[in-house]
């Protein structure tokens, strides 16, 4: 799980983020994101080398278990396909909050890392890491051989732009603003490989790596002003990772190749990672398409998580034949909120009780039964998976024509002629936004049984990108969408009233309340982890109650077909792995290409023979 504090991105599946007085600190930061020119002008000082204190205790963590094979081989080429092509190769800015940006962001790496399956700190750009008694800060001394893909040198300056860069108004990301200046106070250089990072509270040790860490940014490569957001646009930014994109049709392609002479690729935690040589994404926008392009061996994996491919569609000769394997990977991971956010700024849904009725009338027991399978569990609450700060009392709203009678009819709402719920002028008919096609069959059972409810449902499918920028742009009346899972639960972009009827902004269902207001800055503010629990679930029972995010569906495995010619390590995925086919990233990287059992394989086709076939059920990890 990356350690780079961010947003996360929007799920096609998701998606990041020295000592001085406080309070000149703070007075900086203002200043800083409010006057560009200010910033500017105080580089020198910005810069400026300060004196390592004494005593500083250096510690690292070569001593957690690897989890890549030492059979690994390089070389190859992996087929993927994307459902939409990114709307610009930023990560930050307009239009950059797509899935897309985990790709960008996982090929660059932060100081540390948390290894994903024993939780500890382990290191990435930084060797060693210290802690300053203060309890806010810590220090950072980089690897020297860290390089960005250019070749320069990555130091203690890159991170000091990064600070600099994403307070900058140029870059029109109001969230990344507001946290470097509010939650960073500083980043200070003690030479070019030393550097330390000041949040504004105390945090457990592992905490301030995550809520205070973050990646370098290339000072030699941007110009940051007022044309920034335009003119890198479609620029391809120098990254420290394993990858780069080497290749970009617009509309159609994206090619990423692998470093060969990457600084990283023999260190413990890298070795035997990232094998393939070439990662080729293509844009295949519909998802029965990318299904033929799998059978034919044009895409190397697909995702068999929806119950129908499972049961079903498999059931054909690529996989009978055994030239492709099946496997299904539970996992013990924190989980997506999966949901729908009623956007309060909708007329409709300023009324409580109208917003509880809608809940009540998605039948999602009967989406679970007939379409899914059974394979999949109801989500009851937002922050599921998180240990402590998951708030296990809490139950979604069943189905019940009752419940939605009666609270319709105690708001002065009767039905029409036509079954749909009215006020004098008013019809209960709002639109469902979404951006993935395979999730209409469950949408139509929903419209089909929240009709008989009174409520009727107009389905709006957009193309994956143009949905979620209709719901940062706040145009949608219902979102269909999920976010993906972080390090610890996170409320403030979601839930604040600072991101409510704002553009580019998550909060989806413009919620801003006093109450939720109040929890939620005590939670970002407590250091104790038993308040911070309490105050997580006490933030998940007061956004339950709003009646604004209508949790659906837990999801607490992967499953995937894939061609027989992909090897794994014994145990092919992590606890925190998304897929085994993971790119990037703390998990990524672990399979590899068998060239002998490629041909092998497409020799057998092309003679008519046939192996066993193959299903593989790994409960190493499941908790569910």
């Amino acid at each position: 799980m990356k350690l780079i504090l961010a947003r996360t991105a929007f799920l096609v599946i998701l998606a990041v983020t020295s000592a001085c007085t406080r309070c000149d600190s703070k007075k900086e930061n203002k200043d800083a994101v409010d006057d560009d020119k200010e910033i500017s002008n105080k580089n020198s000082e910005l810069y400026k080398i300060y004196d390592l204190p004494k005593n500083i205790v250096w510690e690292s963590n070569d001593e957690e278990p690897v989890y890549a094979s030492e059979q690994a081989k390089k070389g190859g080429t992996f087929h993927s396909f994307l459902s939409s092509f990114p709307l610009t190769l930023r990560n930050v800015g307009p239009d950059s909050n797509g899935s897309f940006r985990s790709v960008i962001n996982d090929n660059q790496l932060g100081l540390v890392e948390i290894h994903p399956n024993t939780d500890n700190v382990i290191p990435e750009l930084a060797e060693e890491w210290a802690y300053d008694p203060d309890g806010v800060t810590v220090y950072y001394k980089l690897n020297p051989k860290a390089r960005w893909s250019d070749g320069k040198p990555i130091t203690a300056d890159d991170f000091i732009f990064q600070w600099e860069f994403m307070r900058s108004k140029h870059i029109v990301a109001p969230w990344y603003n507001d946290h470097y200046s509010k939650e960073i106070l500083s980043v200070k250089k003690y030479g070019d490989h030393i550097l330390s990072i000041t949040g504004h509270l105390k945090k457990p040790k592992n905490d301030l790596h995550y809520y205070y860490g973050m990646s370098p940014r290339p000072r030699h490569f941007h110009k940051l002003d007022e044309n920034w957001v335009k003119n890198y646009n479609w620029k391809v930014e120098p990254n420290s990772g394993p990858y780069q994109i080497s290749e970009v049709k617009k509309g159609k392609l994206i090619i990423l190749k692998r470093k060969k002479d990457w600084w990283a690729k023999d260190l413990r935690y890298f070795k035997n990672r990232f094998n393939v040589d070439r990662i080729e994404y293509r844009v295949i926008r519909d998802l029965n398409v990318a299904w033929e392009h799998f059978k034919r061996a044009e895409l190397d994996a697909f995702s068999l998580t929806l119950p129908d491919y499972w049961h079903d569609k498999s059931k054909i000769d690529v996989f009978t034949k055994g030239y492709t394997h099946k496997v299904w990977f539970f996992v013990d991971q924190p989980q997506p909120d999966y949901g729908m956010w009623l956007n309060q700024a909708v007329d409709i849904f300023k009324d409580r009780n109208v917003r509880l009725a809608f809940a009540h009338a998605m039948n999602f027991e009967k989406v679970l039964k007939e379409v899914l399978r059974g394979d999949y569990f109801r989500l009851q609450t937002g922050t599921t998976g998180y240990g402590k700060y998951t708030n296990t009392e809490i139950r979604a709203r069943e189905f019940s024509i009752k419940k939605v009678t009666q609270l319709m009819t105690s708001s002065g709402w009767k039905r029409g002629a036509d079954g749909i719920w009215i006020k004098g002028k008013q019809r209960y008919a709002v639109r469902v936004t979404y951006g993935a096609p395979h999730h209409t069959e469950r949408l139509v059972v929903l419209k089909e049984e929240a009709k008989k409810a009174g409520i009727e449902l107009e389905l709006q499918l957009l193309d994956a990108n143009a949905s979620f920028k209709s719901m940062l742009e706040k145009q949608h009346q219902v979102a269909w969408t999920g976010w993906g899972p972080q390090y610890r639960p996170q409320y403030w972009g979601q839930y604040h009233s600072e991101n409510a009827n704002k553009p580019q902004t998550n909060n989806f269902s413009n919620t801003a309340s006093k109450e939720i207001d109040s929890l939620i800055d005590q939670y970002k503010n407590e250091l104790d982890e038993e308040t911070r629990y309490g105050l997580a679930r006490k933030i998940q029972a007061a956004i339950a109650y709003e009646g604004a995010y209508i949790p659906t569906f837990l999801v607490p495995y992967f499953r995937q077909g894939y061609w027989r010619w992909w090897k794994f390590p014994k145990v092919a995925a992590t606890k925190m792995s998304e897929s085994l086919f993971d790119l990037f990233g703390s998990t990524g990287g672990l399979f590899w290409l068998d060239q002998d059992t490629k041909e092998e394989t497409l020799g057998a086709m092309k003679a008519g023979k046939s192996f066993a076939p193959v299903t593989i059920t790994d409960k190493t990890y499941k908790i569910y």
